[in-house]
């Protein structure tokens, strides 16, 4: 081949559409400047002999021509036409290069590594050639390449990790029409973004969640700005007593992952209740509550409500460890009791048949201390408004934990404006379907529903509707019992026809006829020291026990 510096121009012919001139150092008075290229000389006589010279294909030499080295380190743009060979990997000694355009030649063998001492490389076309082998890692050290085409070629392997690293190829980026096991978009300029597409699925994904979760923060804003200052006391009213309330919060929601129904262990008439081990090692009740967006209209009120409840101390109620009233969540804590309820105790005749009459009479007794620590014993009284055997927790010894307190409301002297109905179907108290005011004696009244429900095994719904009925009354008592544990010694058939009289003391239609729980505790811890029927148990009825 010719000196590229000297005898290239003049050999140039005409050139098919999309192709281009062999490119070679300028004259002079362009050097200085940086650029050389043919089309830059020659004037009307050098395009004509473009024109109308023919010569034959050339191949490229081992040596890109005899330059000197000033004139290499000044060259900026190489482009060269209707050439075939090897790329020599002299062209990395062209250390101002920032143009090589190689297109549309037959150009064969690999893309030379020493192409990645070209620092100054802004733009490099090697497309519609026969090249092949692997694109070397060392093209990636092109720090300023803008522009690569190496597309209608034989190239194979993966497109090199170093390209992508270089932040300034964004403009043009074609591969296609290769082997490559990664390749570019066909079209004539493809974004980077198209090649890399799992880093584009990321960001893209990314992104979206993004918006996602802005648009919901959004939603629930505008829903929150009916009142700016219920918002601010809502996001304030959580507490967690014993953990940290945030990270408490956070460990909550990710143990439910988002209260998932997997983690239900119960529902009641207020929520569901989920089962969460938190990071530390803790197991807590955790009870969403329905959505009742009235209920938080006085969030001074409640949060002071939630604070007395969370002081309450009893071996027999269960520990409430916090709470958290917030737009998007109301959920109570609560300590996790390991056992059922006492209605799916009930309900499973293997735990009925081991739960014997001596574990159910003290299970009545703790019941019953526990509500009268509530009535009695707490300032304000405590109202639990939803005594029912779901809401009675059994460990693995059957010992009673009352539940669900939680939802109750602090009752205050004057009491007189309640208006909320509470409770569930079939232990509510009379009154309730004509006043709607809740007072101990409502859960008086439940706790004797529960109390025959003991001692009957199911619950006593056709015993209620018929207990006043002269049919009802002559029953015997122990027609009623449940015959799935072991029959009851003597002391505990005294035991039962107290809890039999206890429960009808209760179940009065008048609720000034009724015992306060103090005085239903303490008639059932008395000491006895007979039967307090002279008849034989065995041939006791329900009536004898009303009337003793």
């Amino acid at each position: 081949m010719a000196d590229l510096g000297t005898t290239v121009a003049d050999e140039r012919r005409p050139q098919p559409p999309g192709t281009k001139g062999i490119e070679a150092p300028p004259p002079p008075s362009l050097r200085a400047h940086g650029f050389a290229s043919a089309r830059s000389g020659g004037g009307e006589a050098g395009e004509e002999a473009l024109k109308t010279k023919r010569r034959r294909r050339r191949r490229l030499p081992s040596r890109p021509g005899r330059t000197t080295r000033e004139e290499r380190e000044e060259l900026t743009r190489l482009d060269l036409n209707n050439i075939s060979g090897e790329i020599p990997a002299e062209f990395g000694n062209l250390k101002s290069l920032y143009k090589l355009n190689l297109s549309f030649n037959q150009l064969s063998g690999s893309l030379p590594a020493q192409l990645g001492k070209l620092s100054n490389l802004g733009y490099l076309d090697v497309s519609r050639n026969n090249l092949s082998g692997p694109i070397p890692d060392e093209l990636g050290d092109c720090i300023r390449l803008e522009s690569l085409k190496i597309n209608n070629n034989n190239i194979h392997g993966n497109l090199p990790g170093t390209i992508g690293n270089l932040k300034g190829l964004q403009i043009i980026l074609d591969a296609s029409n290769n082997k490559l096991d990664v390749i570019a978009s066909g079209h004539h300029k493809p974004k980077l973004l198209s090649l890399l597409l799992p880093i584009v699925l990321v960001v893209v994904i990314v992104i979206l969640a993004t918006i996602i979760v802005i648009t919901k923060l959004v939603h629930n804003k505008r829903k929150q700005q009916q009142s700016s200052s219920a918002i601010t006391v809502a996001r304030n009213m959580f507490s967690v007593w014993n953990f940290d309330g945030r990270l408490a919060f956070e460990d909550i929601i990710r143990a439910t992952e988002n209260f998932d129904d997997k983690y239900i262990v119960g529902i009641g008439g207020y929520g569901k209740v989920y089962k969460a081990q938190l990071q530390g090692g803790n197991v807590v009740a955790v009870k969403k509550l329905h959505p009742v967006e009235e209920e938080l209209d006085d969030e001074t009120r409640l949060l002071c409500e939630m604070e007395v409840l969370s002081q309450i101390r009893h071996r027999s109620i269960v520990k409430l460890y916090g709470f958290c009233f917030h737009p998007n969540y109301n959920f109570l804590v609560y300590d996790y009791i390991q056992r059922e309820s006492l209605y799916m105790t009930l309900e499973n005749e293997e735990l009925a048949k081991e739960f014997d009459w001596s574990k159910r009479v003290t299970l009545v007794k703790d019941v019953a201390q526990a509500l009268s620590y509530l009535h009695h014993d707490c300032s304000p009284p405590i109202i639990h408004r939803d005594i029912t055997s779901n809401n009675i927790l059994l460990d693995t010894a059957f010992k009673a934990y009352v539940s669900d307190f939680g939802t109750a409301r602090i009752l205050k002297p004057d009491s007189s404006n309640w208006s909320a109905l509470a409770g569930t179907y079939g232990y509510i108290a009379p009154e309730l379907s004509f006043t709607c005011v809740v007072t101990e004696k409502c859960d008086v009244y439940s706790f004797g529903v529960v109390v025959l429900e003991v001692v009957m095994g199911k619950h006593p719904m056709e015993l209620l509707q018929t207990l006043l009925s002269s049919e009802q009354q002559h029953t015997l008592v122990k027609e009623i019992l449940d015959e799935r544990p072991t029959a009851p010694t003597t002391t505990e058939e005294e035991s039962i026809e107290i809890l039999i009289k206890v429960a009808f003391y209760c179940l009065e239609a008048s609720p000034h006829a009724r015992p306060t729980m103090m005085e239903a505790y303490q008639t059932l811890i008395q000491q006895h020291s007979s039967s307090s029927c002279p008849i034989r148990f065995n041939e006791v009825t329900l009536e004898q026990l009303r009337n003793t």
